[in-house]
């Protein structure tokens, strides 16, 4: 009963999600219905125990008052002497009963009635377990396609669906919600399952043994519901208070920890101790409310179940007295009025757990209905001859239609020919070459690759003549020889070598102890950033494409690393087209041709030489670089 304070995220539309979530068991239909059928049964047996139990407590209880009773007469002689001797109360009871007078107990009956009850006992637990195993598969097979549907759902979204979504939103969505729906179904489904059947076999049988106690045992039912939704509606507010303490507090030790140095610097120990001494006693204050009146749940409860115990007991006497029932039938009933109590509390408990399991579903649903890229065409085009030559003709493109970004734009990249792009952030640097490779589709216009149409090709065919070295260094983990091998599968030791001698990757290599076996990793942690960048820069060489990008490729290394990196981009540049994007123009003084950018037209092109003549933009982008930037603007104090 804890978890009827905790807060959870509830569903926006519970119904609709809880019935998709159902229908991704369609595969499993046969094997539900067998837990369904095997719970059914399960329950059956463990529901009907009681009553045969009772019939065990009868033949004790006869036995007993049977053996005290003269042998050769009938039961109505016995019943109608006690009446003669005004004993109606003793007279009512036998006529309630089935007795030999004279005889006890028939342990062979007895006997044989407890072989049974542990028989069905038995058949119970083993419908139960097979519940368990079955249900159990169905599980892991629905988590495991849905992980799969949402992994090939990754691979048709487009990129401007990732730049939409943080990433730790969507990587919350892939495991910690999926992970959560099969927790949820794990828990649930057979629990609910269990309690309802339960809760209607019990009912069932109280009402066939005694409508009268059934009613009695009824009105707990309501009682009980009321005193757990008011002390939830007062304890919940002090659990979401409980969850915000601990994130208040988690999210100082994590920022003290990280900044551990700086605190010691400028001598904050005692004040990061002192804040939190003040958000751990926060803490404490809410956790200490929250779980008392949430513990208040099921001693309370309890106390409603006793006392309804209390009442059946009394009620039920007096009726054994009367002879309108069996000693047996009223200690099955007080077993069921217990067994009828445990059904509502789980479900109870478990609304919280359906609530947050249905609540992931909806943001894995919305995952998983969100809008894909356009397909591939039916009958791709592909190029023969791989040359390089990129053709942009009247490209327009707007990630947002109402703000003009890059509109008829129109250039030509040689075979061969090194291209580099320079502007301010936000020009439209990284977005033409983002059109290049086809992670957004251009408004209108077309870009060309050797003449073929990129949008009449298949993505990977197109991307398959692309080369890309980033910013940002991606190197996942494993060995140095299997992050250069990621360029082109199935290259051999001589092609990876001769791929890493090439970028300088091998200067660096030789010296570890475990040279290209050398693991890696996920962060590149144990490399330089040099050494990771020319990792990645010997990773396209492998891979040999025509058409290279780099996008600032060397913003992140020092001065000296850059010359090797800019050695290293030289020999991967050479025979093929490549676009270099650069804010340090220092690294593309080579270049055939330098565009210019400014709010997605290009403004100059040209050598670099004959740009700095022209004393354009270009001149003045190098001038803010190379030639006293701090004279040519007001960075006083007062300015700033």
């Amino acid at each position: 009963m804890m978890g009827a304070g905790m807060p959870v995220e509830k569903s926006l539309d519970f119904w609709p999600s809880a019935k998709r979530l159902a229908a991704r068991l369609g595969p499993e239909r046969g094997l539900v219905v067998a837990v369904l059928l095997l719970t059914v049964g399960s329950v059956t047996f463990s529901v009907v125990g009681p009553k045969i139990l009772g019939n065990a407590t009868n033949l004790i209880f006869e036995g007993v008052i049977g053996k005290q009773l003269p042998a050769g007469m009938t039961q109505q002689q016995a019943e109608a002497a006690a009446r003669a001797s005004g004993n109606d109360g003793f007279a009512n009871l036998l006529s309630g009963m089935t007795i030999v007078p004279g005889q006890g107990i028939d342990f062979t009956e007895l006997a044989r009635v407890l072989l049974f009850v542990l028989a069905l006992y038995a058949l119970s637990s083993l419908c139960m377990y097979g519940q368990a195993y079955i249900l159990n598969g169905v599980v892991q097979r629905t988590a495991l396609r849905l992980r799969r549907d949402i992994e090939d759902k990754l691979h048709r979204l487009p990129l401007s669906y990732f730049d939409r979504v943080p990433r730790g939103e969507l990587l919350s969505r892939v495991t910690n919600d999926i992970d959560n729906i099969q927790q949820t179904m794990q828990q649930t489904m057979s629990q609910l399952l269990t309690s309802l059947l339960t809760l209607v076999g019990v009912l069932g049988m109280m009402l066939w043994i005694s409508p009268v106690l059934a009613l009695v045992a009824l009105v707990s039912v309501p009682l009980s519901i009321v005193v757990t939704a008011v002390v939830a509606k007062r304890s919940q507010p002090l659990f979401i208070e409980q969850w915000a303490q601990t994130g208040h507090l988690n999210g100082h030790i994590e920022e003290v920890y990280t900044g551990h140095a700086l605190v010691k610097v400028f001598g904050h120990q005692r004040e990061a101790e002192e804040t939190f001494r003040e958000r751990n006693e926060a803490l404490y204050q809410a956790s200490a409310g929250a779980q008392f009146l949430s513990g208040i749940i099921m001693p309370a409860i309890q106390f409603i179940g006793n006392l309804n115990y209390v009442f059946i007991a009394v009620i039920g006497g007096l009726r054994v007295a009367s002879g309108a029932m069996t000693l047996g039938d009223v200690q099955a009933f007080i077993q069921y009025s217990r067994q009828f109590s445990q059904p509502l509390t789980q479900v109870a408990s478990m609304s919280n757990l359906l609530q947050s399991g249905v609540a992931s579903a909806e943001r894995v649903f919305e995952l998983l209905d969100a809008e894909e890229q356009s397909p591939d065409p039916t009958a791709p085009q592909v190029v023969h001859e791989p040359q390089g030559r990129v053709a942009f003709e009247d490209v327009s493109f707007r990630y947002d239609p109402e703000t003009p970004l890059i509109d008829d734009l129109s250039l030509v990249a040689a075979p061969g020919q090194s291209v580099a792009i320079v502007g301010p952030t936000g020009a439209g640097k990284t977005t033409l070459v983002n059109l290049v490779m086809r992670f957004y589709e251009i408004d209108s216009g077309r870009i060309t690759l050797d003449g073929v149409d990129i949008a009449s090709m298949t993505r990977d065919d197109l991307r398959g003549e692309i080369g890309m070295v980033l910013q940002d260094t991606w190197l996942f983990g494993g060995t140095i020889r299997e992050n250069i091998a990621y360029g082109r599968p199935g290259a051999t030791e001589e092609e990876i070598q001769a791929a890493a001698r090439a970028t300088y990757v091998d200067r660096f290599v030789r010296a570890l102890p475990d040279g290209y076996d050398t693991v890696i990793d996920d962060e590149g942690s144990n490399l330089s950033t040099g050494e990771r960048q020319l990792i990645t820069i010997a990773r396209a060489f492998l891979a040999a494409p025509s058409l290279l990008i780099l996008d600032e490729a060397t913003s992140s290394v020092d001065t000296r690393t850059e010359v090797l990196v800019q050695k290293a981009m030289s020999a991967l540049r050479s025979d093929r087209t490549s676009f270099v994007i650069a804010h340090r123009l220092s690294t593309i003084r080579d270049a055939d041709l330098i565009l210019v950018m400014e709010d997605g037209r290009i403004v100059e092109q040209g050598t670099h030489d004959e740009l700095l003549q022209r004393r354009g933009e270009y001149y003045a982008l190098y001038n803010a670089q190379f030639v006293g930037a701090l004279e040519d603007e007001d960075l006083s104090p007062a300015r700033l």
